[in-house]
């Protein structure tokens, strides 16, 4: 049961709820500063791709679902440049270093089993001066939503295929060596039930020693 859950049913279910209706403004502002080669980490169903402008060249897609690759293919084929699955997982990426310009993950830090080792893998494929650009959700700064979080964690990270809610992203970036440049945070939503799932944070950063 739990693997149909999470290789079956979760990710068109992501599909639906990360929709082009619900999403496209956040896709829209991380990706319009994407350039040349760009590795995307958990590249889903493709929705990114309409976003990217011409300045993008080629997509590299590290993605661990074979469902959601294939649910990509019309994206994919609308995109009319190259895209290439090469990892599906960000931890273990076969790219030599210094290759790509721009990493983008969009709600996917919050899932990758292995983020330190995966943030390390960005780091060392983005060439100098390239950047990761990200929209996430994250451990909230207020006490109590933050207790939330931790508390609703162990039910809601196996339902959820391993996403976790009170990750403090922008922490573990700035552990990871990169330099938190124009980001952004706030609630979503006013909605009270809505902040667990609700404190997003933006950004475009870049990996220290970097300009």
């Amino acid at each position: 049961m739990r693997g149909w859950w999470t290789e079956q049913a979760l990710p068109r279910l992501v599909d639906v709820f990360l929709s082009e209706r619900v999403s496209a403004p956040w896709r829209e502002r991380v990706c319009a500063a994407a350039t040349g080669t760009v590795l995307e980490v958990g590249f889903g169903s493709g929705h990114n791709l309409p976003h990217y402008g011409p300045q993008v060249e080629r997509v590299l897609a590290a993605e661990p679902s074979d469902v959601a690759w294939d649910r990509a293919a019309p994206r994919v084929a609308a995109f009319a440049r190259p895209v290439e699955r090469v990892s599906r997982d960000a931890a273990e990426l076969p790219l030599p270093d210094d290759t790509v310009d721009t990493v983008v993950s969009t709600w996917t830090m919050c899932t990758i089993p292995d983020l330190d080792g995966a943030l390390a893998e960005m780091r060392r494929v983005l060439r100098p001066g390239g950047r990761l650009l990200y929209v996430e959700h994250s451990l909230a700064p207020e006490a109590a939503v933050a207790r939330v979080q931790h508390g609703i964690q162990p039910v809601w990270g196996p339902l959820a295929g391993g996403c976790h809610v009170d990750r403090d992203l922008p922490h573990r970036l700035e552990s990871a060596g990169f330099r938190l440049d124009d980001d952004e945070r706030g609630y979503v939503s006013r909605l009270w039930p809505a902040r667990p799932f609700g404190w997003f944070v933006v950004g475009n950063t870049y990996p220290l020693g970097y300009r």
